[in-house]
């Protein structure tokens, strides 16, 4: 390195959301472990909100992918843009480079080797590697995997949380202003795995249950647009059940009055700083797997966690108190209403925090 207390440290971490809240507590313990180095990361245009206003970093270099471009964008444009950027990381005289994703990156190895950094660190057997750390065969949480990496700095103890910050103009955020004593719910419908998708019904009723036992008002979230778009597959249509059938008293609690009308507050989330934007906003989180959790949990918000076929030990909530529901089938819409009810209640969650 340049210096032992001031390397120059890039974190390249180009895939899915959760994966790069996952990789937030590295970055936030390197930041510790130096803080006079300078540390950036490099991530696509999809997943780069996640890092908005974090302090850990002192850049974060965004390239986008073919299929994230804009409307009316160029592949040209594209590629010029990315090229320009990858030549000014190649001036900045790298010390270190860290592929984070835990499987073995070939190509991003190879495209980190044009960088010139003194060290290219990352995992599995990949020529271009100077230091590759095993691929781990035991079971590990993501945050835990990508955290190996620390122990070459000389940081030693568990991972901290994740780290997502809070926009600087949540005050604007609609899901603000809730009368003293109300607690904020969010509620995210969607997933990309149909095993994951609980049915609008079941989040229907949960609300009902919920508002009967306490002041409360829901942030319905959503990804917008039509259940058959083949590309980009949205929940319009179920959230708009799910808004009818909370109105519907058969799906009330028989016998136990609500206290008053149950508040939903419709976020559909357009793009993912909206969603974080909308997170901020509330109190805890009841949701399926998936990026929402990890943005949440990177909030520091309690969640009710639905899991699918996924694996609850590499993907549940980190740093935060959660309550994991996954079925034998590996299916949500065989979790009952009366589980999830019983999995907030258990959390103990207060409009005070």
């Amino acid at each position: 390195m340049s210096s032992e207390t001031s390397p120059k440290i890039l974190v390249i971490r180009r895939d899915n959301i959760g994966d790069l809240v996952c990789t937030t507590p590295l970055i936030s313990a390197l930041r510790q472990r130096f803080p006079n180095a300078w540390i950036g990361a490099l991530v696509n245009s999809y997943n780069a909100p996640v890092l908005d206003g974090n302090d850990d970093l002192d850049e974060v270099f965004i390239y986008t992918k073919a299929k994230h471009r804009a409307a009316g964008e160029s592949l040209v444009g594209i590629f010029w843009r990315r090229w320009r950027m990858m030549r000014r990381l190649r001036k900045l005289g790298l010390d270190d480079i860290i592929v984070a994703t835990t499987s073995p990156q070939p190509r991003v190895v190879e495209q980190a080797r044009w960088l010139r950094p003194k060290r290219v660190i990352g995992y599995g057997d990949v020529a271009g590697l100077d230091v590759a750390l095993p691929v781990a065969q035991e079971p590990l949480h993501e945050v835990e995997d990508v955290f190996r990496v620390a122990r070459l700095y000389g940081i030693e103890g568990p991972p901290p949380a994740c780290r997502v910050m809070r926009p600087a103009d949540i005050s604007a955020e609609p899901t603000r202003g809730a009368p003293p004593g109300t607690l904020t719910i969010g509620v995210h419908i969607s997933a990309r795995k149909p095993s994951q998708r609980w049915p609008a019904e079941y989040f229907a009723e949960l609300m009902c249950r919920l508002a009967a036992q306490r002041p409360v008002r829901f942030v319905l979230l959503w990804s917008p647009g039509s259940d058959d778009n083949p590309l980009h597959p949205g929940d319009d249509a179920k959230a708009r059940a799910v808004i009818e059938k909370v109105g519907a008293s058969s799906l009330c609690v028989p016998g136990i009055p609500l206290r008053g009308q149950v508040t939903v507050i419709a976020q559909p989330t357009h793009e993912l700083g909206q969603l974080i934007g909308a997170l901020a906003g509330c109190q805890a989180l009841i949701c399926a797997d998936g990026g929402a959790m990890h943005l949440a949990a990177g909030l520091g918000l309690p969640i009710v966690s639905l899991f699918g076929n996924s694996g609850t030990t590499r993907w549940r909530p980190w740093g935060v108190p959660y309550r994991l529901l996954q079925d034998a089938s590996l299916d949500v819409s065989n979790i009952s209403v009366d589980a999830v009810v019983a999995a907030f209640d258990s959390l103990g969650v207060s409009a005070g925090g």
